[in-house]
This record gives structure tokens, C-alpha cells and sequence, in this order.
């Protein structure tokens, strides 16, 4: 599903404060540590927790090995100043329908500054600019309220509740599905700063909400690999 573009290891993206890259084994310490935090664990379906040391260098080969498949695209996020710290993970994963369905996890120290949606809104736009596809769908645990917001400030909107199997939790839980059309992406992107800013009544991010007019670069940086 995921073009050519994408499938070496020197693609990332770059948003105003962040870089989205491929993960790297030096990310291990990283993600062991905040992805293995019960506050992130919990709120996803795949992440254990406690997450064992020894399942980390695995999920990141095999998420490198995806990429360069072009089976899915799993970025780490990082701070444009600090492209070597990773802070969260992005991704796309593609779905029987062939609408990919994306997830995302920040560590907790970076929570409350507008990050995931700056992140969400990158991995979006590029996903519509350089798959065709119909649109993007996602799901979010039903006490996740945060997650919620970032999707709803990046235009999804949502399509109801379900029971979801979440394998790293043990069993089914209420989730909700959200979907954002292509056709809606699009108007939105043509109304500008106007169609991406934060809802009202979520200022808490607003003074570093991501400044939409500016699309995400896409780059292959051949003098900075992301070495294994």
C-alpha cells in the first residue's frame, strides 16, 4: 500500500517542532520506557504492560521491516531540535477494506502540548497526499478523552461505539471508530488555518497547536541515515 517514497530508512517527515522517522534500535531504552508506562499501556490494544525488555528490539525490526515492505509505516516521533530522542510513535496500518487505520502513543512527560495532533495531522496529510485512498478511519478507548480531541481537532469524525478486542488488555472493551473522507481532508485543507485549529473550549493546546498552513516535508535526508 505504501509507496516506494516511504520504504527507505532516510524518509521522514518534519512538522513545525517535530520529526516523524523510521525507529532505529538505539530508540530501544526509549520506547521500553515510555510505551511500558501504565498510563500509555493501557489506553492501547497491543502495548503489554509491564512491557518485557526483551520483546523491544523485535517490535522494532519488525516495524522496520514493514516500512521497507511497504506493509505499513511506523514512525517515531521525536523534537525537530532533538531528532534522536524519540518521545512517541505514529503509524498506519492498512485494513482488509483498504482504508488504513492509524495509532499513535506519546510518553507522559509529553502529554498536554499539542504533539499527537501536530504528529496525527502530518501523518495524515501525507498519507492522502501520497496513497489513494478513500479515507482514514481509527478507534480510541472510550475513557480516552484526549485521543478523542486530537481526532476530532484533525476532522474525523465519529461513527459510534463497539466492543473491541484489545489483545495486550485481556478481553473486549468499549471503544469508538472515527473516519475521516478524503473529501472531508480535502475541504478542510482548502479552508486553512481555519479548518485545523483546536475546538473551542481546548485552549490547553492551543498555544502550540501546529500551524496547518505549512505541510509536512517530506525528505530523504541522505547524509543522516537512521541506522539499525
Amino acid at each position: 500500500m505504501f509507496p516506494e517514497l516511504t520504504r527507505d530508512d532516510v524518509f521522514r517527515l518534519e512538522t513545525r517542532r517535530l520529526w516523524l522517522r523510521w525507529p532505529r534500535m538505539a530508540d530501544a531504552n526509549a520506547i521500553l520506557r515510555q510505551a511500558g508506562d501504565k498510563a500509555v499501556a493501557e489506553m492501547t490494544a497491543s502495548i503489554p504492560h509491564p512491557y518485557p525488555p526483551e520483546a523491544v528490539e523485535p517490535f522494532i525490526f519488525a516495524m522496520r521491516k514493514g516500512n521497507a515492505l511497504g506493509e505499513h509505516l511506523a514512525l517515531a516521533v521525536t523534537p525537530r531540535a532533538k531528532p534522536n530522542e524519540l518521545i512517541g510513535m505514529i503509524g498506519a496500518h492498512p485494513k482488509a477494506t483498504g482504508v488504513p487505520s492509524i495509532g499513535y502513543w506519546l510518553g507522559t512527560p509529553h502529554w498536554g502540548k499539542g504533539y499527537a495532533t501536530e504528529a496525527a495531522q502530518g501523518l495524515i496529510d501525507t498519507l492522502f497526499s501520497l496513497v489513494d485512498i478513500p479515507a482514514i478511519e481509527t478507534s480510541t478507548r472510550v475513557i480516552n478523552p484526549a485521543s478523542r480531541r486530537v481526532l476530532e481537532k484533525s476532522g474525523f469524525r465519529p461513527e459510534g461505539s463497539f466492543l473491541k478486542s484489545l489483545p495486550a488488555r485481556g478481553g473486549l472493551f468499549p471503544c469508538e471508530q472515527f473516519r475521516l473522507d478524503r473529501s472531508t481532508w480535502a475541504a478542510l485543507k482548502r479552508w486553512g488555518a481555519t479548518g485545523w485549529t483546536h475546538a473551542p473550549g481546548q485552549a490547553e493546546e492551543a498555544s502550540d497547536a501546529p500551524e496547518p498552513e505549512l505541510p509536512p516535508r517530506r525528505q530523504q535526508m541522505q547524509g543522516e541515515p537512521c541506522p539499525a
